[in-house]
């Protein structure tokens, strides 16, 4: 009886007969979704690369810096550093000792000759004779004068009124000579400490 029926039509009413609308919209919502599902997909997958591509500069500009500081600062440099360093310190501290040593010398030669001044100052200008044949202050002039003679120092006088007005120090030792102008508005101590500086 089904081949008595026109197949078209049982075809149509077959059709009519099963709702398919709303397998149509789920196929339509899922084909949606899978476009979205993709867009979002493609949109993270840019952004790790742009964040990849960003981590890689960074990583490379650190491995740059890196090799650069490990250039500069090499072991062998440091060390060789470090060694001059060493040099220099020892340098410095032996100059220091016998500055030291050459300061103490100094002074032993400096209270010496005190002693021995003021043992000259006692004996007198003679060697203990008559005081009374010379002028005090002439013979202390004198004596003070050759004090400063024994050290390398010459005074000389001004002609116009006698005053000492210039000294030469002479330093055997380093083979130098000094003149210098003596000037009253400059204290006796201060030519004393220039003096001994020279010497």
């Amino acid at each position: 009886m089904l081949l008595d029926e026109d197949p078209a039509a049982l075809i149509r009413h077959t059709v009519n007969n099963f709702n398919i609308a709303p397998d149509k919209n789920a196929i339509s919502r899922i084909n949606d979704s899978i476009l979205d599902l993709q867009e979002k997909r493609t949109s993270r997958v840019r952004a790790a690369e742009a964040d990849l591509k960003k981590l890689a500069r960074s990583l490379n500009t650190q491995q740059g810096q890196y090799e650069e500081l490990t250039s500069a600062h090499s072991s062998a440099a440091h060390a060789s550093e470090i060694s001059r360093l060493d040099t220099q310190k020892f340098r410095i501290a032996k100059a220091a000792s016998d500055l030291e040593m050459e300061a103490e010398r100094l002074s032993s030669q400096q209270a010496d000759l005190a002693a021995r001044l003021q043992e000259l100052e006692l004996q007198g200008l003679e060697g203990g004779g008559d005081g009374n044949r010379h002028d005090p202050v002439d013979d202390e002039v004198l004596l003070r004068l050759r004090v400063y003679r024994s050290l390398g120092i010459d005074l000389e006088r001004d002609e116009r009124d006698g005053e000492f007005a210039k000294a030469v120090v002479r330093n055997d030792r380093k083979g130098d000579v000094h003149v210098v102008n003596l000037d009253k508005k400059f204290s006796r101590f201060f030519y004393a400490n220039y003096f001994w500086q020279t010497l």
